[in-house]
């Protein structure tokens, strides 16, 4: 039995860029879109042309996509014709081959936002998309607060959207604009638009996520019948955000009864760059992805309980509903006081090292991790630092050097500018081979800015190293959090520290103390160890 066709529309250029804190550059966006079209959507909304400087060129200068790259606006203005409204013609001359308008169909919105009467924004509509059709554009309506203006008074709702169905609209998409419609009322109301006469093929779907159930209520319209879905990579959007397309998107290739019926332009091949493709979208947003996000979240097949990592162990489909790698994840088993000594083992083989299940060091090895976490420590991503810990139990962690003591000072000062201005100096004696270095290194980089005292530290601590010196030449921090474990004046910090070296290896590494400094100093000195470890140094 041949699969039934459903089209992925993505408007992260333009919904996406509504988020709080969200501002997409020009070349951004070609990147966002590149990687899109790679994944195989079918339609990408670029934005608005002509609302701001950004939009305006970008679509001067657009993307070349296999995708249908589409633009965004709205139905025209009352009291101007469709022919004369240069809003509307903004949108005609980016001169993309859809174009997607926005327009009311809830009746309180027609009266209180725009003033007219039901009969003046019906036909606003209908000349509208009737304008677009004549300009030989793929027409698609976006039916704002259309849910609402349905359960509100359903026959203006049905008469907006039909304005544009008969006009030549190839697509109605029905849009959820509040997010505070349920997924059984989506599909109920779906139906009724079915049976008033709109054909399913040309229905889709737009929801946000005000009551986290965007994708819910998206696969309820599917449901219905509709067949194009909208949404966002990571459910960027407005407040709550909008239908997440990494959630959607594995549903719908990966399980029943959607992956049995019907086909998207992403392949299961595609499929297996979704995770990369959400998190570039973090990188570009300068964010930390979200570790408990469905599928492609870093903590999606994390596997903490020592019961669930046995049975991993044996089949990982006792707690695993999809294979990590069909979207581009990989298994975790991390280590903390709830690991068993299966997880335990798994871990450690994970790390080059067969120890048989008898071996008394594994005993140790979890005490030590319970004391330890039991002062602060947490070894659930600091995985480096726990490979450390194992292999300093089992015997094979070398005595590289000594620190013998470090120091760091902080000045307020005023530079030649007259300005008030941090500086922060450290110094670290190591022994290696028996023989003592010191070194200095202050926190200011090569423009002037003050990068703080761990950054002191780490130049420091990687100055002069001796014969391992040229082993560390190449890391670099990426990312540093801390967190206090305890209130009040027994307050423990928590540091971790992200470092990555010139092979594109990134590890993290944690220190504890009741020092913030000291606990970085920790974490640093673990990153260092961990990378002659890994480069097999004696």
């Amino acid at each position: 039995m041949s699969k039934e066709r459903l089209f992925l529309f993505d408007t992260t250029l333009r919904d996406g860029q509504q988020t709080q804190g969200v501002q997409f550059s020009t070349p951004e966006k070609h990147r966002i879109a590149q990687a899109l079209d790679t994944l195989g959507i079918d339609y990408i909304e670029g934005g608005w042309p002509g609302a701001n400087p950004t939009d305006s060129a970008f679509f001067e200068d657009q993307p070349k996509t296999r995708a249908t790259f589409t633009a965004f606006g709205m139905t025209k203005r009352a009291g101007i014709s469709a022919e004369n409204d240069d809003v509307l013609a903004a949108v005609l001359n980016a001169g993309t081959s859809a174009v997607s308008l926005v327009g009311k169909t809830h009746d309180f919105h027609v009266d209180k936002a725009l003033g007219i009467s039901l009969a003046e924004n019906t036909a606003n509509i209908a000349q509208s998309f009737a304008h677009l059709v004549d300009a030989g554009r793929e027409a698609i309506f976006d039916a704002e607060h259309f849910f609402d203006g349905y359960k509100s008074n359903p026959d203006y709702a049905l008469e907006a959207i039909h304005a544009a169905h008969d006009a030549g609209a190839r697509w109605i998409a029905l849009c959820d604009t509040n997010g505070g419609t349920l997924p059984h009322d989506i599909h109920a109301i779906t139906k009724a638009v079915i049976a008033s006469g709109i054909d399913g093929g040309r229905l889709g779907i737009h929801t946000h996520n005000d009551t986290e159930n965007a994708v819910a209520g998206s696969l309820a319209a599917v449901d219905a019948g509709a067949r194009q879905i909208q949404g966002t990579l990571n459910g960027l959007g407005e407040r709550c955000g909008n239908a997440n397309l990494t959630a959607l998107i594995p549903i719908l290739l990966l399980k029943e009864p959607y992956a049995s019926r019907f086909e998207t332009g992403v392949t299961l091949e595609a499929l297996e760059g979704l995770t990369r493709t959400s998190r570039m979208l973090d990188d570009i947003l300068n964010r930390v992805p979200q570790k408990q996000a469905a599928f492609v979240g870093a903590s999606a097949f994390a596997h903490k309980a020592g019961l669930h990592a046995s049975a991993i162990l044996k089949d990982p489909t006792t707690y695993e509903h999809i294979d990590p790698a069909s979207v581009g994840n990989a298994r975790v088993i991390p280590m903390s006081n709830q690991a068993g000594q299966s997880n335990l083992r798994k871990r450690l083989a994970e790390m080059g090292l067969d120890v048989p299940a008898k071996d008394p060091a594994l005993s140790r090895i979890l005490e030590r991790i319970k004391a330890r976490e039991a002062e602060g420590y947490s070894y659930d991503t600091a995985q480096a630092s726990f490979e450390l810990l194992a292999r300093d139990e089992l015997g094979l962690l070398p005595e590289f050097f000594e620190v013998k003591r470090y120091r760091v000072t902080i000045e307020r000062r005023k530079n030649k500018r007259n300005r008030m201005v941090s500086l922060s100096e450290a110094v670290v004696v190591v022994k290696v081979d028996g023989q003592k270095m010191l070194s200095v290194s202050e926190s200011m980089d090569e423009l002037g800015t003050d990068r703080g005292p761990v950054n002191a530290l780490f130049k420091a601590l990687a100055k002069d190293l001796g014969r391992y010196q040229r082993y560390v030449e190449d890391i670099r921090l990426v990312d540093f959090k801390v967190r206090i474990t305890q209130g009040g004046t027994e307050a423990v910090t928590r540091v971790i520290i992200d470092s990555e070296d010139g092979q594109g290896r990134r590890w993290s590494t944690v220190g504890v103390s009741a020092n913030i400094v000291d606990a970085s100093f920790s974490a640093l000195l673990d990153a260092i160890r961990w990378k002659l470890v890994q480069d097999g140094v004696a």
